[in-house]
């Protein structure tokens, strides 16, 4: 059974904790951030496969467990299986980390955003 988080909002300890622990391996982490960086149109397996130097069953493992905690979503294209990043369920992911941030005082987690947004900044330079 899949968690698919489609909302924004409050999240079960439970569901987080499913999906930390799918991101607490070094390749998962590696392909769910691979695909957050390829956008909403996804990569082939045989892409994320080549990027992140996994053999196919193995790569088919890290998948399943991303997928099954709905962190990411699969769509067949012809012959091609194209899976791409549930921003969806990492905004949600997120919120629940960061939702008792600095007393509740989410204004106070903003100095996080900027680290990323000059590091897209000097990316593109």
């Amino acid at each position: 059974m899949s968690l698919y988080f489609h909302y924004i909002g409050n999240m079960k300890t439970s569901e987080a904790v499913i999906a930390l622990e799918a991101l607490a391996q070094e390749s998962r982490l590696g392909i769910f951030r691979l695909l957050v960086e390829a956008g909403p149109e996804g990569l082939p397996a045989g892409r994320i496969a080549e990027r992140m130097k996994l053999p196919g069953p193995t790569l088919s493992f890290h998948l399943a467990q991303l997928k099954h905690a709905g962190l990411i979503a699969c769509r067949r294209e012809g012959t091609s299986l194209i899976y791409s990043a549930e921003f969806g369920a990492m905004d949600t992911l997120v919120g629940f980390m960061t939702e008792n941030c600095c007393g509740g005082d989410a204004a106070q987690c903003v100095p996080a955003r900027r680290v990323s947004e000059s590091k897209r900044k000097r990316r593109a330079a």
